[in-house]
């Protein structure tokens, strides 16, 4: 599990192509203390599991299902990602639980820069459509945020000059595609009302 908030920013530094597979050696350099093999990493939202160390140089492998649900498929060597290591017992929960799991990805589609802070607008993916409410959590590469104006086509989001400096969503610009994961609590709820009410049609 994970809060949301994102620890920094690091590099990849290598990309294997295997058979349905891409390995990614990533530069954990300061986040590495304590890490092991099997261990779980937030790239960029995505839950990857640690499969090789060599100092601060840290091995994932991301399958076919992981490329085909996020921005990983797209990714390359030099690209800079959002890291958050997994929850501990006893961790100040800051942000909201994160699973890892993606649900989809979704292009920004509006930029504008409000004083020290910038202001997104996202495109509204009709898997997450349901679970995207005004004024609830929403995980963009692995960032908890809150939901501003949503519409049929798209949400909004305020992002603050911390978050913009800790973060790689300052360096987001239009048409690119983010990892979204809806809050799980919303997502139980939404499909539980659905359930008991399609039960008493």
């Amino acid at each position: 599990m994970y809060t949301g908030i994102v620890a920094g920013k690091v590099p990849i530094v290598n990309i294997d192509e295997g058979d349905g597979i891409r390995s990614f050696t990533v530069d954990l350099t300061g986040f590495e203390d304590g890490l092991e093999i099997g261990a779980s990493v937030a790239l960029d939202g995505v839950c990857m599991t640690v499969v090789e160390i060599d100092s601060g140089q840290i091995g994932f492998d991301a399958i076919q299902e992981t490329l085909e649900r996020t921005t990983l498929a797209d990714r390359s060597t030099g690209d800079i990602l959002n890291v958050e290591r997994s929850l501990k017992m006893g961790d100040e929960l800051g942000g909201h639980l994160l699973s890892g799991h993606v649900m989809c990805t979704a292009e920004i589609i509006e930029r504008n820069e409000v004083g020290e802070g910038v202001d997104l607008r996202i495109s509204m993916p009709d898997e997450a459509r349901p679970y995207i409410l005004e004024k609830g959590y929403v995980a963009v590469d692995g960032m908890s945020l809150t939901v501003g104006r949503v519409n049929e086509s798209s949400f909004g989001l305020h992002i603050i000059p911390e978050t913009l400096r800790v973060t790689t969503i300052g360096q987001k610009e239009v048409g690119q595609s983010v990892n979204i994961e809806v809050d799980s609590q919303t997502q139980t709820i939404v499909d539980t009302l659905v359930r008991n009410m399609e039960a008493k049609v």
